[in-house]
C-alpha cells in the first residue's frame, strides 16, 4: 500500500488538540510514539479499550483512535459527544463495532482505515490450501504420532472452481493471487461490474466461497439456510471479513450432514469475549465454536489474517492520518 507523505503541521493547519489513542497494544504504541513527535500531535495512549470508565482520557480533544476488538457502546459515543470528541478513526478496515449512524445523531463522524489488502489475502489463500488438504486432521494425527496418509487424498487449486464474494481492495488482492493458482474464479459484488455473476449462480457453481463483503445490516447473514443449502455438494466456506456474514449455526448444521466439505473461518458469530483471550483454563460459551472445533474438516482460527507488521503500521499511518485531516477540515 503507498502510503501519504504528510508536512509538517507548522506548515499545514492550527496545533491539533491531540488524540487519545485506545485498546493499543505495545507494538502500536511504538509505532504512535514514533510518528507523533514528527506531526506534533500530543498523544495519550492506553492499552484499555474505551469504555464509560476511561472516556474522560479523551476530555479536551476533538479526535480518537479505537481499536475493532470491543464495541462502542451508545453510552460511550454520548460520553464522547458530551466531553466534545467529534471524529473517531477505528484501527479497522470495518465498522460493525460502531453504530456509525447513532454516532452521526450526535454529531461524531467515525473513520475506518485501509491497510495492507496483502494481510488478509494471503491469511485466505492459506486457509483455502489447508481446507482442500486436510491440514487440520492430518496435523492432528501427526501431533499424536500418526503418521498414515488420509484415507481422502486432497484436491489442487487449478481444477476447482473459487467464488468470490465482495471484490473491494482485499476481494481483487484474493482473486489476483488466484490467478496464478490456474483456477476459475467467479466474483460477486453489490457494485455493478461487467465480470460479477449473481450471487445464486456464484454459490451453485463454485467449488470454494470466500467471503470479502463488508458486513451491514443487507449482509448479515449473507449464507443463510437455503443459500447454504443451495451451495454445490462438497464446497468450502472460507471467512476472512465478519463472522455474522454466515448463519454459523446453519453451517454447522450442512457441516455436520456432510452437505458441505469444510470450512476454514478466521472470524465467528460470538467471538467477542472469547478470541483474543486466554481461555484454557475457562469455559467457552459459544455452542457453535465448540462443534466447528470438534470437526475434522472445520479449521478455527481467532481473527488473525490482518495481523502482519506491513499491515500495522498503515494502521497505525492511517489513523492518525485520518485524525489530522479530519482536524484540518474543521480549522479551514
Amino acid at each position: 500500500m503507498t502510503q501519504t507523505t504528510i508536512a509538517p503541521l507548522a506548515a499545514r493547519a492550527p496545533r491539533p488538540t491531540g488524540i487519545t489513542v485506545y485498546g493499543c497494544a505495545d507494538d502500536e504504541a511504538a509505532l504512535f510514539r514514533k510518528a507523533a513527535p514528527r506531526w506534533g500531535i500530543p498523544l495519550i495512549i492506553t492499552e484499555l479499550p474505551l469504555s464509560e470508565e476511561n472516556v474522560m482520557l479523551a476530555f479536551g480533544r476533538r479526535t480518537i483512535s479505537v481499536g475493532h476488538r470491543t464495541p462502542v457502546t451508545h453510552p460511550v459515543l454520548l460520553a464522547l459527544s458530551r466531553i466534545g470528541v467529534r471524529y473517531v478513526s477505528t484501527r479497522s478496515a470495518g465498522f460493525d463495532h460502531i453504530d456509525v449512524e447513532y454516532a452521526a445523531q450526535l454529531g461524531i463522524t467515525v473513520g475506518n482505515v485501509d491497510y495492507s489488502p496483502d494481510s488478509v489475502a494471503d491469511y485466505t489463500l492459506m486457509l483455502m490450501l489447508m481446507a482442500i488438504r486436510d491440514a487440520k486432521a492430518v496435523m492432528r494425527r501427526t501431533d499424536s504420532h500418526d503418521y498414515r496418509l488420509s484415507r481422502h487424498r486432497g484436491r489442487e487449486l487449478r481444477d476447482l472452481t473459487v467464488g468470490v464474494i465482495g471484490a473491494g481492495r482485499i476481494g481483487s488482492a484474493v482473486v489476483e493471487r488466484l490467478t496464478g493458482f490456474g483456477c476459475r474464479v467467479l466474483t460477486a459484488d453489490t457494485r455493478p461490474g461487467d465480470d460479477h455473476v449473481s450471487l445464486d449462480h456464484l454459490l451453485a457453481s463454485s467449488d470454494i466461497i470466500t467471503l470479502h463483503t463488508p458486513l451491514t445490516a443487507d449482509t448479515h447473514h449473507l449464507l443463510d439456510a437455503a443459500r447454504i443449502h443451495r451451495m454445490r455438494p462438497g464446497a468450502i466456506v472460507v471467512n476472512t471479513g465478519r463472522g455474522a456474514l454466515i448463519d454459523t449455526d446453519a453451517l454447522v448444521d450442512a457441516l455436520e450432514a456432510g452437505h458441505l466439505g469444510g470450512a476454514a473461518l478466521d472470524v465467528l458469530e460470538g467471538e467477542h469475549g472469547i478470541f483474543y483471550t486466554d481461555r484454557r483454563d475457562r469455559p467457552v460459551q459459544n455452542s457453535a465454536l465448540l462443534r466447528l472445533q470438534h470437526l475434522p474438516n472445520a479449521i478455527i482460527s481467532p481473527h488473525a489474517a490482518y495481523f502482519t507488521d506491513h499491515a500495522l503500521r498503515d494502521t497505525v499511518h492511517n489513523s492518525l492520518l485520518n485524525c489530522l485531516t479530519f482536524e484540518e477540515n474543521e480549522n479551514s
